[in-house]
């Protein structure tokens, strides 16, 4: 038995050194071949350390052991002290020094340190405390402190300590060191030392002082001979070549095709090289083929290095690609289809340069999917105390081309609970750009899903079916890079270039780099470049709130005209409005609504509030009560969309897909038009015009595929006094939906509340009948009353008066008085009329019969006589009131008689008396 073992084994070892032996001669023998620029051997010489008698051994190393055989044998090297001059190099293998090629360098004997991706050897960093403190804590905390690479330069530290900077090297030889450095810190002091060695011993001390604290730039340049005992043989080193790229075409993977076949389509050839394009804003090339994110506090454009920010200013963090090169490291594509898995290793999207574009998918109703994830937002320093509603906004430039219903989608995920659509594009869509604003801090996912179609089948029709995004921009990402700086507010210390916050309602000053408050009445643009400008005005019958992030109604309207001053006080008619309107009827049947919230009145605290309910269900009932759920609405007017419980079998209604439609105030003004937006009056035609309509404007600033400069509503408040004080909220009947072009939204807002408040002229005054000494005033209201609120009617109010009874029996007293007298008098003047009458007819008759008078006297007138000359006057003589009195006195005995004269001209006049 063991003579069989040890057979076995002998047999095992045979073949073992029988296979080794095979082995060694199926390896090839070791060899050096020489290219243009480069080295290219199986093994590379080094120099084993110098002796005690200067000398040393130069040995060949394979680049892999074991790959070839017979390696060079070692040979005497040169002296320790030997060195190459500038512009030569170490050829080893003669051991001689050779001219550098051209288009190379050499640096002889030295070593040049220009790439900082990590400190080179030789290189440390030690820390001592700034003060000389007995306590232990402060060497402690000086122990984190040191100089930190940054890609093209070495930065010093940023606290109060000290931090030496120290290269080790042992010199064979006198050399020489050279260094580039920027510092601009009037605080900061830089010395160079060089430490006493055997052969070279100086102290250089320099002190520099400038404006404020930065990084230190280091390029130093080191000449020396040797590094430590060993020295580096020289080599000449081809200077860094403009990176370039060029297209190559692959086949699909995995391969289902022939190509060798007649017919067959072959690889198109690979296109020419061509210089790389730039990096990314933020990011920049250290002579590599990948792009690095500056350091923070640091920006670049993409084609120069990164820079610090200037004093005075901070950088402006976020994301922007528009250069596709390879795939940013906080974005990743899939590719997903439910009916299949096969394109579920496959890219969704690939880059191509300047865009990035949709893939090939494995059918044609694959979706495409393209994702970048932002962890949260950060607002600028000097902005991070403001309540503005916009933390951040999400821009990109995108077009499709399509044959087929495909379709593009966008969507959000907030915090990791539920993917909502967000807009999404069907067909063929110019290049566009749509921006979405995030108004809450928080982290998102955003994503875009490409479909070609909805429609299943195994045979490829559209694959020529592309959506490009041609650039990517995400603002104030908390991870972001930073392109630019922009100004921020300084401390009110003149020796500090620190950024601070400004308080709310604040610009930052750019002559004086202070925060000052915006004037009354104006609202802060987040996103307007810093100065006075960044305070814009509220419109007509608006304010701003106390913080100055917006503009709102205050609920009080004013509008005069001519002497008429109407003033509306409109809080009647509460802070939120509701509307639903519908319903409408989705293809398999479904009932729907929309409906709308409308905040009228009031700032932050009184907007409306839509609410998805359907993707709630994570959110506590004390967090949808403030409005602050993962698809939660708060603004001016939303809208959201209504499955009533009963068309679906729900316990509640759903409310899903909810939209924000106005954020800004504009103003209320009773004309038809407002910053470009126009009220279409004949959408609802007014029935009396004694109270104008008040119309209330707003804009959304998130712009949509279809109204690029965002969506707009006019609310028109009409006065209705048959309303309710709530009054009723209706859309235009042309328009059911709201809105006639998808852009701007009309409401109708009838109400008794909207009507003006009452004045003194809305009533008049109604007297009353005087009855027993008393009359009553009444005060109505005009009719119809177009009023509201305001002053109240007087109370009725019973004043003194003297009644008709009186003055009717005055009058008639007075008119019984008058009718007797004028009785009486008429009377008399006929009596005294008679008796004239009576006396005048004697008197002629006693004429006549005293014919024998004179003829001077005659009463006949003569022939040929003027009987105007001959005329006899008769005068009578009124008799005074003391001849009345003796008339009346005379009566009694019988006397009554007047005196007549008788004038001629003549004779004598006769007088009877």
């Amino acid at each position: 038995m063991r003579s069989s073992a040890w057979f076995v084994a002998s047999c095992a070892l045979i073949l073992c050194n029988l296979h080794l032996i095979d082995g060694t001669k199926g390896q090839r023998q070791c060899s050096e071949m020489f290219s243009v620029s480069l080295w290219q051997t199986d093994y590379y010489y080094e120099y084993t350390e110098c002796d005690s008698t200067g000398s040393r051994w130069r040995v060949a190393i394979p680049q892999s052991p074991g790959a070839c055989v017979g390696l060079p044998a070692p040979v005497r090297g040169t002296e320790c002290t030997f060195s190459c001059e500038a512009g030569e190099f170490l050829e080893m293998s003669a051991q001689e020094c050779t001219q550098c090629a051209a288009g190379s360098y050499s640096l002889g004997s030295g070593v040049r340190f220009d790439q900082w991706d990590s400190m080179p050897a030789g290189f440390s960093s030690l820390a001592t405390s700034l003060e000389n403190s007995p306590r232990r804590d402060d060497t402690l905390t000086c122990n984190s402190s040191s100089w930190v690479p940054q890609g093209n330069y070495l930065e010093s530290n940023r606290d109060e300590c000290t931090v030496s900077l120290i290269y080790a090297v042992h010199l064979k030889k006198q050399g020489s060191v050279s260094f580039e450095y920027q510092y601009p810190d009037n605080n900061l002091l830089f010395e160079f030392f060089e430490l006493p060695t055997p052969q070279s011993v100086s102290h250089v001390s320099r002190e520099h002082s400038a404006e404020s604290q930065a990084p230190l730039n280091v390029n130093p340049v080191l000449g020396t001979p040797s590094l430590a005992t060993v020295p580096v043989p020289a080599l000449c080193v081809t200077p860094p070549l403009t990176m370039q790229t060029q297209v190559i075409y692959k086949w699909i993977e995995p391969k289902i095709c022939l190509e060798g076949v007649t017919g067959a389509e072959t690889l198109p050839p690979s296109g020419e090289r061509e210089p790389c394009p730039p990096c990314n804003p933020g990011f920049y090339n250290n002579d590599t083929a990948t792009c690095s994110p500056c350091p923070p506090g640091s920006y670049s454009d993409g084609m120069k290095p990164c820079n610090p920010c200037p004093a005075g200013t901070e950088p402006t963090l976020g994301y922007e690609y528009k250069w596709w090169n390879v795939l940013p490291a906080n974005m990743k594509t899939s590719c997903f289809n439910v009916g299949n898995s096969k394109c579920d290793s496959m890219n969704g999207w690939e880059v191509a340069g300047d865009h990035i574009q949709s893939g090939a998918g494995s059918s044609d109703n694959d979706y495409l999917i393209l994702n970048i994830h932002v962890p949260g937002f950060k607002l600028p320093t000097s902005m991070s105390s403001h309540s503005g509603t916009e933390f951040g906004r999400i821009t990109f430039v995108f077009e499709t081309l399509c044959i087929a219903d495909c379709e593009l989608y966008f969507m959000m995920d907030v915090n990791r609970k539920s993917t909502t659509v967000v807009e999404s594009w069907e067909r063929t869509k110019t290049r566009q750009s749509y921006t979405h604003v995030m108004t809450k801090n928080a982290s998102v996912s955003y994503t875009w899903a490409f479909q070609r179609t909805n429609q299943p089948s195994d045979v490829r029709r559209y694959g020529n079916d592309v959506a490009r995004i041609y650039s990517i921009s995400v603002s104030n990402a908390v991870d972001g890079v930073s392109s630019e700086c922009r100004a921020c507010a300084r401390s009110a210390q003149l020796s500090s270039s620190t950024c601070v916050p400004c308080p709310p309602g604040h610009y930052i000053d750019p002559r004086t780099s202070q925060c000052t408050e915006c004037p009354h009445n104006t609202h802060l643009v987040s996103h307007a470049t810093p100065g006075p400008d960044a305070c814009r005005p509220c419109g007509p019958a608006s304010k701003s709130d106390k913080d100055h992030s917006l503009c709102y109604s205050d609920c009080h309207f004013t509008h005069t005209e001519g002497n008429v001053t109407l003033t509306f006080d409109f809080s009647l008619l509460g802070s939120v409005g509701l509307l639903m309107n519908g319903p409408s009827f989705t293809s398999k049947g479904t009932k729907y609504f929309h409906q709308f919230n409308i905040s009228l009145c009031g700032g932050q605290g009184q907007l409306a509030v839509c609410t998805d309910n359907v993707t709630d269900l994570s959110i506590t009932d004390s967090q949808r009560g403030k409005g602050e759920g993962a698809s939660t609405v708060k603004t001016f007017i939303c809208q959201s969309t209504i499955i009533p419980a009963s068309g679906r079998g729900f316990h509640t209604a759903l409310s899903s897909q909810s939209i924000n439609l106005a954020d800004t105030f504009l103003g209320a003004t009773i004309e038809n038009s407002l910053d470009g937006i126009r009220a279409r009056t004949e959408l609802y035609p007014k029935t009396s015009k004694k109270v104008p309509d008040v119309n209330f404007y707003y804009r959304s600033l998130e712009a949509t595929p279809s109204c690029e400069s965002g969506r707009s509503a006019v609310v028109t408040l009409r006065c209705n006094p048959e309303k309710s004080t709530k009054g009723e909220l209706s859309v235009p009947s042309q328009c059911p939906a709201g809105t006639c072009d998808g852009c701007t939204f009309h409401f109708l807002w009838e109400s008794s509340g909207a009507c003006p408040t009452c004045t003194e002229g809305d009533y008049h005054r109604i007297e009353g009948a005087c009855k027993g000494g008393h009359q009553d005033l009444l005060y109505v209201w005009n009719e119809p009353k177009l009023c509201m609120g305001g002053v109240t009617l007087p109370e009725k109010k019973t004043l003194p008066c003297e009644g008709m009874e009186f003055w009717v029996q005055l009058g008639a007293g007075l008119g019984a008085f008058s009718a007797v007298l004028l009785v009486s008098l008429t009377c008399y003047f006929w009596k005294k009329n008679k008796r004239l009458e009576y006396k005048y007819s004697r008197l002629v008759m006693s004429a006549n019969k005293e014919c024998e008078m004179p003829g001077a006297d005659s009463c006949a007138v003569m022939e040929g006589e003027n009987e105007g000359d001959m005329e006899d006057e008769v005068v009578y003589t009124k008799p005074s009131l003391l001849g009345k009195l003796k008339a009346i006195a005379s009566k009694g005995n019988g006397e009554n008689y007047e005196n007549m004269q008788l004038n001629s001209s003549h004779s004598k006049a006769l007088v009877w008396s």
